[in-house]
């Protein structure tokens, strides 16, 4: 469904809230709420929200990776594996 088609005024949402908190869970589609012509919220169903916490997450861990290749603080994969196993045998 088009985006444009999940605009709505605030009016809207205190008409209808018990109806659009079903509906959203189905279409998974998020809804923008409007306030005087503006976008001001953003509605979506709990599993897209997970979802689009857990993608953040994993973007942050790349690119907090990517930094410390950068940086050079990298070290061979031999070498960790080596001093983990060490760790675990004292």
């Amino acid at each position: 469904m088009p985006l444009s088609h999940q605009i709505k005024p605030i009016s809207y949402l205190k008409a209808h809230a018990s109806e659009i908190v079903r509906d959203i869970g189905k279409k998974l589609a998020p809804m923008i709420i409007t306030q005087n012509g503006e976008a001001k919220a953003v509605l979506q169903d709990i599993e897209s929200y997970e979802q689009t916490q857990e993608t953040m997450a994993l973007l942050k861990i790349l690119a907090l990776g990517s930094g410390q290749i950068e940086e050079g603080k990298v070290q061979p994969a031999a070498d960790v594996i080596k001093r983990l196993r060490n760790r675990r045998e004292s």
